[in-house]
């Protein structure tokens, strides 16, 4: 939206509805691992490139919601693992500060201001989109809020 580009055309997953033979993981171990991984404080785009690359006992995992049935922040809410805040939403924070950090050193940088501007717009809409499911009802996006949450990591 705030770019001039086109956008880009991206990779579809294989159309399958079943886990590849030669991934024969128990959805038990994929279960403990994404836990376990989630506790080391990753995000679960990472978990999933973890799983994809690395794997449960040496043996990879292309499609998490194949092997198991859940999608992995479903396994994440199930063990309580899941964070306060969306990671998309999380990581525009973090992105906010930084922006803002430099723009209290760099106050004639009007391009990184402009930048500011579009990140805290686009956090805004996206607090509309899941606020009542994934966020608080009476969730407001202060750049203290942000600030407060960058620092906790």
């Amino acid at each position: 939206m705030h770019t001039r580009r086109r956008g880009s055309s991206g990779s579809d997953k294989p159309a399958t509805d079943e886990n590849p033979e030669w991934s024969d993981v128990d959805a038990e171990d994929i279960e403990s691992r994404v836990v376990e991984l989630a506790e080391q404080g990753h995000d679960p785009s990472v978990i999933g490139l973890k799983l994809r690359d690395e794997g449960v006992k040496g043996v990879p995992v292309p499609d998490v919601k194949l092997a198991t049935g859940k999608k992995l922040t479903e396994i994440l809410e199930e063990h309580d693992a899941d964070a306060e805040y969306p990671e998309d939403l999380r990581k525009l924070m973090e992105r906010a500060v930084r922006l803002r950090e430099h723009m209290a050193e760099n106050g004639q940088d009007h391009q990184n201001k402009r930048a500011l501007q579009n990140t805290e717009s686009k956090i805004r809409r996206l607090a509309n989109y899941y606020r009542g499911d994934e966020i608080d009802e009476e969730f407001t996006y202060t750049y203290e809020l942000a600030a407060e949450l960058v620092g906790d990591e």
